[in-house]
């Protein structure tokens, strides 16, 4: 098993008003909402994140604590956000509590940003929580603006705690403390798994022989044709880069991801060492690519009417070469 080094996110903040409530109190919320779950999952205690808005990066944080709380409408510090098209409110009962390391504000046109960039553009602007940013945007940012540990105003809360747990079965849900299991979801365990664990065979089946550690895992990636699930390549590329593109699917893989996944390849060129399509079932006859693995998934011992952490299903999960 490889130790997991701290990932680097960018997150996008929906007004300036809960911006400076974010830098005051050095805290970040997400609703109770599938995207502030996923988010709140993504994201662990050891891991570094900006803030992003108006196309600017402001500070470098450690993610110290996690916590989601009860009754998040009563405890603020952000009030809640109601949408005109849903007219659904959503409350913040998912947060980090941070530590600031640097201050700065700089925009996103900086050429040392250019890999988040590149996604928000084209993605078309924000639309998404979070963005994962790569080991060489957080080696920039760990040496830009100023060294600072200050917190302005520490915040406690009064209220109880609760673990997010995901369901199979829909008729369960009861948000915030239950979800129903969603392919972002997915995603993220997917990607944690390929980080700690997976990566050596699936170099070793692809004939990489570059080492396991050059490798960085990443979350979702922004194509002109698309975007990738996951996105694995070389920290620092001397000459070329390695990129192995990860798609992932809740159910059954179709005729359209494996066309999509060819083309996403093909974008790359010679510098795609290979791709992964990952889907909990296959039909019997499979395109016969030569750099694309075809991959099982499923959760061990899992009970269909049951409830789970995060924690539980990435210890469930399990990945089947096929």
């Amino acid at each position: 098993m490889v130790s997991k080094e701290p990932n680097y996110f960018l997150i996008s903040v929906s007004n300036r008003h809960n911006l400076d409530l974010c830098l005051k109190h050095s805290l970040a919320g997400f609703t109770s909402s599938i995207s502030g779950l996923w988010t709140f999952l993504d994201i662990s205690e050891g891991d570094y994140i900006s803030f992003l808005y108006g196309a600017r990066v402001k500070n470098l944080y450690k993610v110290v604590e996690k916590k989601a709380y009860v009754n998040p409408e009563n405890i603020g510090p952000w009030p809640p956000v109601t949408f005109k098209m849903s007219g659904k409110t959503y409350y913040f009962p998912f947060r980090l509590f941070l530590k600031k390391e640097r201050e700065f504000d700089e925009p996103m046109v900086r050429p040392e940003f250019s890999y988040v960039a590149e996604n928000l553009l084209l993605r078309g602007g924000y639309r998404k929580t979070h963005f994962q940013a790569d080991r060489k945007t957080l080696s920039t940012v760990s040496e830009i603006g100023t060294s600072s540990c200050e917190i302005e105003e520490p915040l406690t809360f009064d209220s109880d705690t609760f673990e997010p747990k995901i369901v199979f079965n829909k008729r369960l849900q009861k948000i915030p403390e239950k979800f129903y299991f969603q392919e972002i979801i997915l995603q993220s365990i997917i990607r944690n798994m390929i980080t700690t664990i997976a990566l050596s065979e699936i170099l070793r089946v692809l004939g990489i022989t570059i080492p396991t550690e050059n490798f960085e895992v990443l979350g979702e990636k922004a194509l002109p044709e698309g975007f990738i699930d996951i996105f694995i390549k070389l920290k620092y590329p001397a000459g070329a880069n390695k990129y192995i593109l990860v798609e992932v699917k809740t159910g059954r893989a179709q005729k359209k991801e494996f066309e999509q996944l060819k083309r996403y390849t093909n974008e790359f060129g010679e510098d795609a060492a290979g791709a992964l399509l990952i889907a909990k079932e296959f039909p019997r006859k499979l395109p016969k690519e030569s750099r694309v693995l075809y991959i099982k998934y499923y959760f061990d011992q899992l009970d269909g009417s049951g409830e789970y952490s995060y924690d539980q299903l990435k210890d469930r999960l399990r990945l089947e070469m096929i």
